[in-house]
């Protein structure tokens, strides 16, 4: 793609460029932590809760380290877990929301019926519970988020399937004696790309939310720095009570943003490959009165 489409596309949808321009903002710092930042993530390099000063602008924690180290190295933990989980909810959501929309019948009736029983079941209640039986690690917070959030992404693929299924190429395939796999593999699932794309960006604000969460309620990783743990620390710590604001607005602020920017972007390829949402936003333009 040209520099010149994607200055035309950031001037149509400002705001999605803005979230991507955030977002890569984001994932770049988080790469570079260890030349970005000026002292390891567990090393004390002053006293707890230190103000903010030239040498550390974002000040430090209950420990003495930090905070803008901190935030650095928490952003690859944060980002690590959005995205994996993202990816677990969209290969089960998609497959189960593919299967049930096309094959329907009896595959319809059980997949929905199961997808609809998870969703009425409080999400943060459920996940506190696995959280606890499965364990503490990472890899477990990334699987519990994503098998647990697929249920969305499941229902809205199989209202597409239930589409395409009935399309005149479809049908063309199916005549010629073209079994399901290949159909859903040639025909069904790249039509499916588009919007399993824009749920993967919201799910992966959706995965982080869930995963401060998580952290902040003790259950996540101990040993890996995220911002929901920095969060959690903060109030083990009594940053509150001693005024300490800076342990706690960063890491906050950092989840917010980072959320907000997925939200944008997926607004953005939302708006951009759904042409009835493209048609809807009438400029006030079109209703000017002629003089």
């Amino acid at each position: 793609m040209s520099l010149t489409k994607l200055w035309r596309m950031a001037r149509r949808q400002p705001g999605g460029a803005a979230g991507a321009a955030v977002l890569a903002a984001i994932a770049v710092a988080a790469l570079l932590a260890p030349v970005l930042a000026r002292s390891g993530p567990r090393e004390k390099v002053g006293g707890v809760y230190q103000a903010p000063s030239w040498a550390h602008p974002l000040g430090l924690d209950d420990a003495g380290i930090d905070m803008a180290t901190l935030l650095l190295w928490g952003a690859r933990t944060s980002l690590l877990v959005g995205f994996a989980a993202a990816a677990v909810a969209m290969l089960i959501g998609g497959a189960v929301g593919l299967a049930a929309g096309y094959l329907g019948g009896r595959t319809d009736t059980i997949a929905m019926r199961i997808t609809d029983y998870l969703l009425v079941i409080p999400d943060i209640p459920l996940l506190l519970i696995v959280a606890a039986v499965w364990g503490r690690s990472l890899t477990s917070v990334i699987l519990i988020i994503g098998l647990l959030s697929w249920t969305r992404t499941a229902r809205v693929v199989r209202a597409q399937a239930r589409g395409l299924r009935e399309r005149v190429y479809v049908k063309r395939a199916k005549a010629i004696g073209a079994g399901n796999l290949r159909i859903l593999a040639h025909h069904v699932l790249p039509q499916t790309v588009p919007l399993l794309s824009t749920l993967t960006i919201f799910a992966v604000g959706n995965a982080i939310l869930t995963e401060t969460a998580i952290a902040f309620l003790g259950l996540g990783d101990p040993t890996a720095i995220s911002w929901g743990r920095l969060i959690q620390n903060a109030f083990d710590g009594q940053a509150l009570s001693r005024q300490a604001w800076w342990a706690i607005v960063p890491p906050g602020l950092a989840v917010g943003v980072l959320i907000v920017a997925c939200t944008l972007v997926g607004r953005a390829l939302e708006e951009r490959l759904n042409p009835r949402l493209r048609g809807g936003h009438l400029s006030v333009r079109t209703f000017r009165v002629a003089p």
